[in-house]
Parts: structure tokens; sequence; C-alpha cells
């Protein structure tokens, strides 16, 4: 890829392992939802396309590519909560994910730091979430943003737009890279090239219409890039 010069990521499947990280999320979700009832743990887990046994959810998943109201819109009944409340309460939990890296992250990004490109994060969670999450690497961001930073979520490319405006860099010359199809979709709406990694639930052949290339990880970034 030529003429690059910001790399957008994608969060949950992309900087960090989306099954390991999210599967005990959600596990310990339910358990407190469900307060113990097997019937309406499993209610959510359908709900949430989740295979409660393997803790893995399914790649038809509406939670891999969602934002978190919409999450909390789709447990809400099932949970016996409003939107509002159940919102809070993802996001709480959420922060508390025990997040497993794709790749080690300091080490890539001072790397692609090193080469001169401006570096974000536009992800469907929240933003506060978003931030605790990068905290340990936060400082080699240029730009981090969540479905309600006030850009709007994915696939609509406002938050990639935003990024662009903020790095001071034409949208031809930032790499959205992503797990999803969402994440895609929003980058080809917002004029950037895009890069699918399989450090998600879906596989290449799901996301290859969409991706400039596809590639096992973020790790590949350097050579990708031809960087020196």
């Amino acid at each position: 890829m030529k003429g690059i010069r910001g790399i957008l990521f994608d969060k949950d499947g992309t900087l960090f392992d989306f099954q390991a990280t999210w599967g005990a999320w959600a596990r310990q979700l339910l358990a407190e939802l469900s307060a113990g009832d097997p019937a309406r743990a499993a209610a959510m887990a359908e709900a949430m396309a989740f295979d409660l046994d393997r803790g893995r959810f399914r790649p038809e998943s509406p939670v891999i590519a969602g934002t978190g109201r919409e999450v909390a819109e789709l447990l809400a009944p099932l949970a016996g909560l409003t939107a509002d409340a159940l919102e809070t309460r993802i996001a709480r939990a959420a922060a508390e994910a025990p997040l497993a890296e794709a790749v080690p992250l300091r080490a890539l990004l001072e790397r692609l730091r090193g080469a001169g490109l401006k570096l974000g994060v536009a992800t469907n969670d929240f933003e506060s979430v978003a931030r605790r999450h990068v905290a340990g690497v936060i400082e080699l961001f240029d730009f981090v943003a969540g479905f309600d930073s006030g850009h709007g979520g994915k696939p609509e490319p406002g938050m990639l737009l935003a990024f662009a405006r903020v790095a001071g860099l034409a949208p031809s010359a930032v790499l959205m890279v992503g797990d999803s199809r969402h994440d895609l979709i929003a980058g080809r709406r917002a004029g950037m090239a895009t890069l699918a990694v399989l450090t998600g639930v879906a596989e290449a052949a799901d996301l290859a219409d969409l991706a400039d290339a596809v590639r096992p990880d973020i790790g590949h970034l350097p050579t990708l890039l031809d960087l020196a």
C-alpha cells in the first residue's frame, strides 16, 4: 500500500483478540444479569448469539459490531431493566474486561509512530471504555473515539472522517483496520484504504470483498506498508 500516512484501528477484534477478551466478559455479565436463573441466562445468550458452554460468540452475533447502546437495547427486555440502566452496567463491566492483546501493542505502535504515521482508534464501544483499555499505550494515539463521542457509530464514516481532520490528512491517506464488515464499510464510505484482520470472529471470506488486503493480525502492518 502506497501513500498511507495514518492508521485508524478498530478496538475489539483488532487491537484485542475478540473471543479471548469478550467471551469472559459475556459470561460474567450474563451471570450477573440472570441472577442465577438458567433460563434467563440462556435467553440472553441466544439473543447475543453467544455459546455459553464454549464461551464464544457466533459469527452472526449482533454484539460483534454493535454499539454499547444497541447491546443494552437488545438485552434490556430480557434482563428486566431499562436500556439506560443496562447501558451503564454494560459500560462498567466492559471497562473491567480481561484484555488479550492481538499482538504486543507497544512494540508495534512505537514502530508505526517511528515511521511517522498518525494513529487512532475508532470503536463502537464507549469512548471512556476505549480510553481505559488502551491506557497503557494511549500516548501513542492521536485520536480515540467511541460511538458516544459525537461522530456516530460504524458503519457510518463519522469517526473516521473526524480522525482524518484531527490528523490533518486526506481520507485517502488513511488506512482503516478492522475485523468486521462494519469497520470496512465505514472505511469505504470515508474514502479510506481498508485492511481486514482475522483476530475477531469473521473469516477471510466474510471480509475480502470490502478489504484492500486481509492479514491474520495487525502485526503484519509493517510488512504490508513496507516500513523500513
